[in-house]
């Protein structure tokens, strides 16, 4: 274990013997790290905090602190990471609440840029990305493949689905559905991330269904509740990237950005 000797970490720290820890951290006594991983400077790592493999945390992240809910009254609630993330400088990501489960969750593979934010009891899937000073308030819910562009700012109870996009300082306050492209603020829906798809290797035959989709809710006038019946209806239904854009939607607790 490589540990400069400015840093303090509390004996009863569970730290694996391949972790690079720098200069001047600080990690916590109820704090778990995974092998591989590598904390570079003034790192505070704290709270009932496990941290997976192979993660990067880069100078003056906060990782596992108390969050900034008033209801908060220093019960023992959980944040876990799991593996493969870089978490880039001045990062903050705050451990849950009782008011909710008690645990912020994030997946594998994620990029959190300089100076974004994670809310308590947020649950953040895998292979997203956060651009700079993106910022998720409590109790939000991000899939997978998402990307957040700088200065997004996400509601508290918002979901963000799989493989959608919300563009530079978009104000999201409903839910965004699974391969919707939202910007502005208040954030509005600009079409679906197909080169994203085509990326990811879909089909161009999916993409078309799924182009039908998209003006089917948003572009030909119909209640939500008329257009999702339509499509139900049709056989574009039985194309899973289809039934999952609108379980996306049929699932939204807030409303969706349309």
């Amino acid at each position: 274990m490589a540990i400069h000797p400015t840093t303090l970490i509390d004996s009863k720290a569970e730290i694996d013997s391949d972790v690079e820890i720098g200069p001047f951290c600080v990690i916590g006594p109820n704090v778990k790290i995974g092998a591989g991983s590598i904390i570079k400077s003034h790192v505070v790592i704290n709270g009932h905090t496990t941290i997976g493999y192979n993660n990067e945390i880069y100078q003056f992240a906060s990782v596992g602190e108390a969050n900034q809910d008033k209801k908060y009254k220093g019960e023992p609630t959980q944040l876990v990471i799991g593996d493969s993330n870089v978490i880039r400088e001045n990062a903050t990501i705050h451990r849950g609440t009782v008011q909710d489960t008690g645990i912020t969750v994030v997946g594998n593979h994620n990029l959190f840029m300089a100076s974004t934010h994670i809310g308590h009891d947020c649950i953040v899937g895998d292979h997203n990305i956060m651009a700079n000073f993106a910022a998720l308030a409590g109790h939000v819910k991000v899939g997978d493949h998402v990307i957040l562009g700088g200065y997004t700012g996400i509601h508290q109870f918002c979901q963000v689905n799989s493989f959608s996009m919300c563009g530079m300082g978009s104000m999201v306050a409903k839910d965004v559905p699974r391969y919707i492209m939202v910007s502005g603020n208040p954030a509005k829906a600009h079409g679906m991330n197909f080169e994203g798809m085509r990326r990811r290797g879909v089909t161009s035959d999916v993409i078309r269904a799924l182009r039908s989709a998209y003006k089917r809710i948003y572009l030909k006038g119909l209640t939500l509740d008329s257009a999702l019946e339509e499509l139900e209806k049709g056989d574009m239904f039985h194309i899973p990237e289809v039934a999952e854009f609108i379980l996306s939607i049929r699932q939204s607790k807030r409303g969706i950005i349309r």
